[in-house]
């Protein structure tokens, strides 16, 4: 999943590169990354999530916790996506382009798609 994430942000940096052919580019590429490994770091948090979730005694708790870590792993997101979104706007010239940040922001579900249609084992990329 990691790696798919990885290929579709390079994707998208490529398209980038293609649309903006300036220093644009680079911006929207740094939005794209920025946003692409948050999407790396929800995925070890979820598979934590998931881990710890399955060796709780309690449904309980491990419903709890697995709520907890849901609205844990989209504040972030929201957290980093205002703070591309103030970088937009109080900084001139902006660092990050927030059309990049949301296109890395869809590389997490592109790649669920994409694994999950090819079929493909998250570890050796085969069927």
């Amino acid at each position: 999943m990691v790696t798919m994430i990885g290929l579709v942000a390079l994707v998208f940096i490529v398209g980038g590169i293609i649309f903006h052919r300036s220093i644009h580019a680079l911006y929207f590429a740094i939005g794209v990354i920025l946003t692409s490994s948050l999407n790396v770091g929800k995925v070890y948090m979820l598979e934590r999530t998931v881990s710890k979730t399955l060796d709780m005694e309690d449904p309980n708790s491990g419903k709890n916790y697995v709520k907890l870590q849901y609205l844990l792993r989209y504040a972030i997101t929201g957290v980093v996506l205002l703070g591309v979104g103030l970088v937009t706007v109080y900084v001139d010239p902006p660092f990050v382009n927030i059309w990049g940040a949301v296109a890395g922001i869809f590389t997490l579900q592109i790649s669920v798609i994409i694994v999950r249609h090819r079929g493909l084992d998250d570890e050796t990329g085969e069927a």
